[in-house]
């Protein structure tokens, strides 16, 4: 039987975060950008600013929303402010990491270099996709 520890679990959670962002990676820059131009627009944010923002698909679980933030805070773009509680009512007040930007000319240089990718040809949709 394999011992689950803290190691373990982060391990297996940036996994998971890899994974989406590979197959998911139209969605994860559009919810991205949604979050660099809300802070850039209202100094601090959460991912209910995105979950607003950007339409999920069908077919897709939202928790691929967790993969957004962490390339950004890795790339000095934003930093976190603690937790708040969620607004979305399906949320049940859960807690929610609260994001700032650490460096707006960076984040704006960021968004000009990232623009939102083309929608996929049926010749390359996501295998993925139910």
């Amino acid at each position: 039987m394999t011992t689950l520890t803290r190691d373990t679990g982060e391990r297996r959670k940036q996994q998971a975060l890899f994974r989406l962002e590979t197959t998911r990676a139209r969605l994860i820059r559009s919810a991205r950008r949604a979050l660099v131009r809300h802070l850039l627009e209202h100094g601090t944010g959460t991912i209910d600013a995105v979950r607003a923002a950007v339409d999920v698909p069908d077919g897709i679980n939202p928790k691929a929303f967790g993969a957004v933030p962490k390339a950004l805070a890795s790339a000095g773009l934003i930093r976190s402010t603690g937790f708040t509680r969620t607004a979305r009512a399906v949320g049940h007040a859960r807690p929610v990491q609260r994001w700032e930007l650490a460096d707006p000319a960076a984040a704006v240089a960021w968004l000009n270099d990232h623009p939102e990718l083309p929608e996929p040809s049926a010749d390359h949709a996501d295998p993925f996709a139910t």
